[in-house]
């Protein structure tokens, strides 16, 4: 006796397919995993730049006078100083300090796919004290 197979039973034993399904499930979560990750990634390096930034312009102020001179001539410095990321000067501040010479810096970081998510931004801060 032969059993009849019907062809919805023979649709739910295929198994063709079954990769392309799973990747359709998984490429939702994995996208915005890897995203997020090159995204914290970019975060920290722009807080190691900036970091880096005030410590070299607190130095430079108070070891060379030719260059960091001035409060402005400072700020210029250190808007060169972070490890090829492009700030604008007004994001650094450099003042005389009980310390030494000190040099502080703030920047909004701003998240890729702002309009997605709540934080759209994260403010970043470093300073420096360089003594005299």
């Amino acid at each position: 006796m032969r059993l009849h197979v019907t062809p919805l039973r023979r649709l739910w034993r295929d198994t063709r397919g079954a990769a392309a399904l799973e990747f359709g499930i998984l490429l939702p979560v994995f996208i915005p995993l890897v995203l997020g990750i090159m995204q914290f990634g970019q975060l920290f390096w722009t807080q190691t730049a900036l970091q880096h930034a005030v410590d070299m312009a607190a130095r430079c102020a108070t070891v060379d006078a030719a260059t960091c001179g001035s409060t402005s001539s400072t700020q210029t410095y250190a808007a060169t100083q972070a490890y090829g990321l492009t700030f604008p000067d007004g994001t650094f501040a450099a003042t005389a300090a009980a310390c030494g010479n000190q040099v502080t810096a703030t920047y909004t970081f701003p998240f890729m796919g702002a309009a997605w998510f709540s934080a759209a931004s994260v403010n970043l801060s470093a300073q420096s004290c360089y003594p005299v």
